[in-house]
């Protein structure tokens, strides 16, 4: 989803004009639930005092849950597919190599260029991903004017941008992306920080200028899913980066709005492609349903963090055994290890980037997006439009 925005609304079969108010992905209440509970979930989280470092609880629920499991979601999609891995050899062969090599290049260079490579490579998919969600939601409501395009484009990199910019521009906080210091202090920024608050405020009544507008003026329907993805992430961007300075109410509001909505595509995915291709290793797996899904995402996150722990960090023992006073390894065994250790998160982020865009979306990526055919209300496409444009079966 990082990057779904501007080719995708290309690939995906046109929404009629003047689509119904059923213009979501999967249903209105599950839409609501996955965009919208999980917001207030975090939210609800972060209005809890809180302060110090991330308890036991908040790494388990949320970083190995949440965070590190979405991460492992993208195997169905990829890897647990055979068909899918003989259409794009080079393509699941040379990203993982590529992403090692400049690892360790990016390591041996220093253990903090690495992070803070990695920590900006997160931050643009992090941002990208609501970008892409909101790409989807106007496409599926018929909305095709360059200025709604623009005004969302501009007021989500406003919503996720001025955070960051405040970030940057007064260190340090109580949390951090990765590592300490993986982003860039950046104290002079600070002049900045009013002047384009102030941008962010008039593109976000822009915004809500032009909703009325079209409710009033165009008749349109209300684009609930879309408004929701927008509001949930100014709200959780503001209060876990600005409002807050905790690194459980960063966590929180970071990574479940982030990570919900994407393990919830993957799994309508994967069941979608799981009934094109019965009898493959992806269609048994999911044959045990959701929770079957969400337990082999869980067991690999915790596998790959008791793996950090143990050969890395060594400062969580209460959950991974070992101790906290074990010896660290030496700089080319880490140069070595940890951009092997960080490959599934490398990894996904590059895939992610390509993933959902034009050429790789075939029908049953189509039908899980809420484009394919059979879908019920005036914002999905008509059957003989189903296949998107150039999609791959």
């Amino acid at each position: 989803m990082a990057s779904a925005g501007p080719d995708l609304l290309a690939a995906l079969p046109a929404a009629r004009r003047g689509a119904a108010s059923s213009a979501f992905l999967w249903s209105r209440g599950r839409d609501l639930a996955v965009f919208g509970g999980s917001a207030a979930a975090a939210l609800a989280i972060a209005a809890l005092p809180a302060g110090g470092e991330l308890p036991a609880w908040g790494f388990l629920l949320f970083v190995i849950g949440v965070d590190v499991a979405h991460v492992h979601t993208t195997l169905f999609r990829t890897y647990l597919d055979r068909e899918e891995l003989r259409r794009h050899p080079a393509l699941y062969a040379g990203v993982p190599l590529a992403c090692y090599a400049a690892g360790v290049a990016l390591h041996l260079a220093s253990e903090l260029t690495f992070w803070r490579a990695l920590a900006y490579a997160a931050v643009i998919h992090f941002v990208r991903q609501q970008i892409g969600w909101v790409a989807i939601y106007r496409a599926l409501a018929g909305e095709r004017a360059r200025l709604d395009r623009y005004l969302d484009d501009a007021l989500i990199y406003a919503a996720t941008g001025w955070p960051l910019l405040c970030w940057h521009a007064a260190p340090p906080r109580a949390f951090q992306w990765f590592v300490a210091g993986d982003f860039v202090s950046a104290p002079w920024l600070a002049a900045a920080v009013g002047p384009l608050g102030a941008v962010y405020a008039a593109l976000a009544a822009a915004y809500v200028a032009r909703a009325i507008q079209r409710a009033r003026v165009a008749r349109a329907p209300l684009n609930l899913g879309k408004h929701v993805v927008v509001a949930t992430t100014a709200a959780t961007w503001y209060v876990g980066i600005v409002a807050t300075n905790s690194d459980l109410q960063f966590t929180v509001t970071n990574v479940v709005v982030h990570g919900v909505p994407y393990m919830a595509l993957l799994f309508a995915y994967g069941r979608e492609r799981a009934r094109e291709v019965p009898g493959s290793l992806l269609a048994r797996l999911l044959a045990g349903g959701l929770l079957t899904f969400l337990g082999i995402a869980l067991a690999l996150a915790f596998a790959e963090e008791m793996l950090w722990d143990r050969l890395v960090w060594h400062d969580r023992p209460e959950l991974f055994g070992g101790a906290a006073s074990d010896p660290l390894l030496g700089p080319l065994a880490r140069a070595l290890l940890v951009p092997l250790l960080a490959l599934p998160q490398a990894v996904h982020y590059a895939l992610d980037a390509v993933l959902w865009r034009r050429r790789h979306t075939g029908p049953a990526q189509a039908r899980a997006l809420g484009f394919g055919p059979g879908r019920s209300g005036g914002a999905r496409a008509a059957r003989g439009d189903a296949r998107p444009s150039r999609g791959e079966a």
